[in-house]
């Protein structure tokens, strides 16, 4: 909310941002301090979503919950009133205090319970970033210590930050470079109402050479590498956007993917012939070392193997109806794969997104009926672009295809051929990272 309502302001459209008012009180620093000006915002009670219209028209002719106001009065005069000293106020928040680069000397315990006090971990023990440990772990990069890996708004994550990151999660040195792909991507960390998550995908050479999983239990805690590199992700993301339950945090159930985000290898090995790896199928040649990260809500597990009477692209097909449609990621087996190509047919993962594509199908009540798909794409739909403003015309029991983009729908194959079974996810990839950057 707050993002969108900058980006009005800086075309130069006054906008006050409206929310329910159990998260208009997280805002983001950056929108707070360091813009100009602050959003200003009105709040309606909570739920919003799911009530009926007699309800919303209660909220609108009704007060503000931040104000007192009447509704409308509290809208006009956030738009139109100066700024107040308050809002005028620039530069960090008060009471904020800058974190020393070095801390003080203390005891092994006490140092543990100071960064769980400051909640900068995931309330799993780490391991202390001393001085020592972090120039160690630098020593697996050539970049320099204060080159930026990524930003959150104003806040900056260093080369040398990522190495206390990769410290704290118990990294070796080997890892580094992967951890710094990861890391250029971690102010994506999930933090939604929905409680969003993360799946990371390592595809090339580099699964290799440090030891990452792909095969039985590849998204199990069963592997090193797997699990540091995927809980650098989280402590990176905590940390480097301040979520804390109360100030940051403001997922309603949260989701235990969070703590190493899925984070595994591509079998690569597995692949049935004509079947590329993800990497491969987002732009990178076989050979490149890649991570890639999905962003998404949803994750159906399979309920048993594959039958012959209705076989694992059907089920898909059954599962992907409870997605939005914005985009899915299928991570099955390697004899789900094989049985694709080899009883089915489906000679590439492109042929088996353009059949999914094709053949997946909701109603129109169930597509809208999705608070997803209502937020994002009813706007769309309201300004006539389709098929969205045709999809809202539809009688509510009308069939329609949610999944208009076959190339966001991928596959990963992962899993040691114990069985045949597979996931489900709405999980969504943009374009992955080369690790050999971060050598």
């Amino acid at each position: 909310m707050s993002r969108f309502s900058a980006n009005l302001e800086l075309a130069k459209v006054p906008t006050v941002g409206a929310s329910g008012v159990n998260v208009v009180k997280f805002k983001d620093y950056e929108l707070q301090y360091s813009n100009g000006m602050p959003i200003r915002y009105v709040a309606f009670p909570f739920p919003v979503a799911g009530q009926p219209r007699s309800v919303h028209k209660s909220y609108v002719e009704g007060k503000d919950l931040l104000s007192g106001k009447p509704m409308m009065q509290a809208i006009i005069d956030a738009l139109t009133k100066p700024l107040t000293d308050e809002e005028k106020k620039t530069g960090m928040p008060p009471g904020t205090v800058i974190e020393p680069r070095l801390l003080k000397p203390a005891t092994e315990t006490s140092l543990q319970r100071l960064f769980k006090d400051k909640e900068w971990t995931d309330f799993n023990s780490i391991i202390l970033p001393t001085e020592g440990r972090v120039a160690a772990m630098l020593k697996g990069t050539s970049r320099k210590p204060n080159e930026v890996v990524c930003k959150y708004g104003t806040r900056e994550m260093t080369v040398e930050k990522a190495a206390v990151i990769a410290v704290m999660a118990g990294a070796r040195v080997e890892y580094f470079p992967t951890i710094l792909a990861v890391l250029t991507q971690a102010s994506s960390f999930g933090n939604s109402t929905s409680s969003a998550a993360n799946m990371i995908v390592v595809n090339g050479p580099i699964r290799k050479q440090i030891g990452m999983n792909s095969g039985t239990d590849a998204m199990g805690p069963f592997n090193e590498a797997n699990s540091v590199i995927g809980r650098c992700f989280t402590l990176a993301g905590k940390i480097m956007g301040d979520l804390r339950i109360g100030a940051g945090a403001y997922s309603t159930l949260g989701s235990t993917i969070q703590y190493n985000n899925l984070c595994f290898a591509e079998n690569e090995e597995a692949l049935p012939q004509g079947w590329e790896p993800l990497h491969v199928m987002l732009g990178y040649k076989r050979t490149d070392s890649v991570v890639s990260i999905g962003v998404g809500w949803s994750y159906i597990s399979s309920v048993g193997e594959a039958q012959i009477s209705h076989p694992p692209h059907m089920m898909f097909r059954d599962y992907m109806r409870s997605l939005t449609g914005m985009g899915a990621t299928i991570v099955m087996d390697p004899t789900v794969a094989a049985l694709l190509k080899d009883a089915h047919g489906f000679k590439t993962k492109a042929e088996l997104g353009n059949w999914l594509a094709k053949n997946v199908e909701v109603t129109a009540s169930t597509f809208w009926g999705n608070g997803v798909n209502t937020t994002a794409r009813m706007p769309v739909a309201l300004q006539g672009l389709e098929p969205f403003a045709t999809w809202k015309k539809m009688p509510p029991d009308a069939l329609i295809k949610p999944f208009t983009n076959p190339k966001s729908i991928q596959v990963v194959v992962a899993g040691g051929g114990i069985q045949t079974t597979w996931f489900v996810t709405d999980f969504m990839f943009s374009k992955g990272v080369l690790i050999d950057d971060w050598k």
